[in-house]
This record gives C-alpha cells, structure tokens and sequence, in this order.
C-alpha cells in the first residue's frame, strides 16, 4: 500500500506530459504485486499439501521425493516474495538506480538473487528426475547408497552449488550490471571487457540447460522402465500409483522449466557469444518475465497432478468411453496396492508376484 502511495505522489509532483509514464509505471507495480501475491498463495497452498503427505508416507523412496519437491516450492516462495518485492521498490522508485542506489549494493543482491532463484528449480528438479530414475531402474541401488541422510547432504550441495554462481561475479569483481529497461540486473552481457564478461553469463546458462537436458533423459528412461512395468501388469503383477503420480508430476515439471526457462537460458548464450551490440531491451525483458512464470506454475503441478485428481480425470475419461471400464478397475487395485505397500522401503519397479485372490482379501 505504501508503494503505491508514493507512485501517486511521486506522478502528481511531475508535469503534465509524463502522466503516460507515471500510469504505466503505476500498472508495472500492480502488475508485480499481483504477480507475487499469486505466486506466494500458489506456493504456500502447494506446500501445505506437500508437508501434509510428508508427514502420512513411511516410503523412504516416496519421503525423498516429497522433500525435494517441498524444498522446491519453498525456493520458488522465497524467490517470489525477495525478488518480487525488489521489483516493486525499484519501480516506485522510479526505475531510478543512482538516487538509491549509488554503490550497486541492492543491484549486486537483485542479480544473485535471480541467479540463485533461477538455478536451484532446476537443479531440484534435475536431481528429483535423477533419484526417480535410480529408484525404478536400480532399486537395489538406491535402497542401499541413496539413503535420506544423503539425500539431504545433496539438497544442500544443490543449494551451495546455486549459491556459488550467484555470487561468483562479486567474488571475482565482476558485479551485476543494471539492464536497459532499469527494472532489473543481472550480467553484464553487453560489450564485454574480457573474457570474465563471456564465462559468467556462459556458465549460468550452460548449467541450466544441463541441468534441463539430465532431466529430459532421466524422465525419459523413468518412462520407458514404467511402461514396461505396465505391460508387466498382464501376468498379475504389484503396480504402484505413486510411482505414476511421481512421474507425471516430474514430466510436467521439465515442461514447465522448459518452456519458461529455456528461451531465457539460449538468449543469454547468443547475447554473451554475438559481437553485435544489439539493443535487445524489450526480448530480454520478455523472456526473464517468461522465466519467471516458472516460480508460479510450479506448485499447481503439485496441487493438480496428485493421485486423487488423477484418479478422478481417469474416471471421467472413463465414463467417456465406458467400453473400457475394466481399466478402472485395475486403477483401484494400483491404488490399494500402493497403501499396503507403505511398509516397503524399496522404490524400484514393481515386482509380478501379487495375485488378484491377496487383494480381495485384503479388501
């Protein structure tokens, strides 16, 4: 409210002619406020029902996925709330960087954060495909070197990792330039001075794009392993929904990152590597706004690919082709089968051992 009290005061002080400027500037804070008020309620709103389903599993390969999409939600929050409130002082202080800013203090923290923000969903989401392919294609594997204390351990390395490039240009006197559209900072990519210049914005993109490109062969071969699983399925065997749910949430992750990342990751590598000096304001501009969708879409693949909302866009397909109804059927006996075995700590692929006859004695 504050913020938006002085963009008023700040346009009745200036001339006639400027009244454009001063109302588009007034739209861009609406525009970020509501934009990180969406984002803060999605990702709090995901995290409740992430924290929820914690806390009811006993899976440990189950718990690791759920912890690392919890710890991502919760950077995607952070990352809304500190740079959406950065952005929002910058543009009711007028986009004015040398008034309130002179020693490049609050420019140098906006770049790191938008580096690390930018870094660590990518790289969870990386590591979450990683684990998931480990888990279905090498259970043994993964029951005995891929423990939840090293799962852990490498949460926090992703997270050092992330923090590292984001404050490698101050460490190496390389701070974050102010764009040309003054709304934001990040490297400085423009005439570079040497070859520092070219390697900073070089690596946050190659790493990112990695990072992109594990995640694609991971799901991938997670895919191809659970489709197996299911041709499986014909000689009576244990099918887990919840290694359906994981990867569907998974693929809808790397969609996600790639559509609202990617642009973003190819433009910094051409901006760094071309030897024009193209004014490209408003196409940078777009495509860090695309970034930052990613922060809001994120949890509501969370909120909207569980188990239960699966299940019933699966019963509404079938209601649509009812020929077809047996396959809700096997459906149900997945889902059961998923809660009988809470017990197993194992999170490979499904073993053909598990007659019809034992579930209807359990039910």
């Amino acid at each position: 409210m504050s913020t938006n009290e002085s963009s008023v005061s700040g346009c009745r002080s200036e001339v006639r002619p400027s009244n454009s400027t001063c109302s588009q500037r007034e739209l861009s804070i609406t525009a970020s406020a509501v934009s990180m008020t969406v984002g803060i309620f999605s990702n709090s709103l995901a995290l409740f029902i992430l924290v929820k389903s914690y806390n009811r599993i006993r899976i440990k390969s189950r718990a690791s996925f759920v912890l690392y999409a919890s710890s991502l939600v919760v950077t995607d929050l952070l990352g809304h709330l500190i740079i959406g409130s950065l952005v929002i002082f910058v543009y009711s202080s007028h986009k004015n960087w040398e008034t309130f800013d002179p020693h490049r203090i609050v420019c140098s923290f906006f770049g790191a954060c938008m580096v690390f923000f930018g870094l660590s969903p990518l790289f969870l989401g990386c590591a979450m495909a990683v684990e998931r392919c480990i888990g279905i294609t090498r259970p043994i594997f993964h029951s005995t070197v891929l423990a939840p204390r090293h799962m852990k351990r490498l949460l926090g390395l992703i997270w050092l990792l992330a923090a590292l490039v984001a404050v490698l240009p101050v460490l190496l006197l390389r701070s974050y330039k102010v764009q040309k559209s003054r709304s934001f900072c990040f490297f400085h990519m423009e005439e570079p001075k040497d070859w520092l210049d070219v390697f900073l914005p070089l690596l946050f993109s190659m790493l990112g794009l990695l990072a992109l490109l594990l995640s694609i062969v991971c799901n991938t071969l997670t895919s191809c392993a659970l489709l197996q699983a299911k041709l499986c399925r014909k000689n009576h065997c244990r099918s887990t929904s919840y290694h359906i749910e994981m990867i569907c949430q998974l693929l809808a992750i790397m969609l996600v990152s790639c559509v609202c990342w990617g642009p973003l990751l190819i433009h910094v590598i051409i901006l760094s590597t071309s030897a024009k000096d193209e004014p490209a304001v408003v196409t940078l501009l777009m495509v860090v706004r695309m970034a930052t969708w990613n922060q809001i879409l994120d949890p509501w693949v969370y909120i909207l690919l569980r188990r239960a909302i699966l299940r019933k866009i699966f019963m509404l397909f079938q209601c649509c082709w009812p020929s077809k109804s047996h396959k809700l059927n096997n459906w149900q006996c997945s889902t059961l089968r998923s809660s009988v075995e809470t017990s197993n700590s194992g999170g490979g692929l499904p073993v053909c051992r598990c007659p019809d006859a034992a579930i209807k004695s359990i039910a």
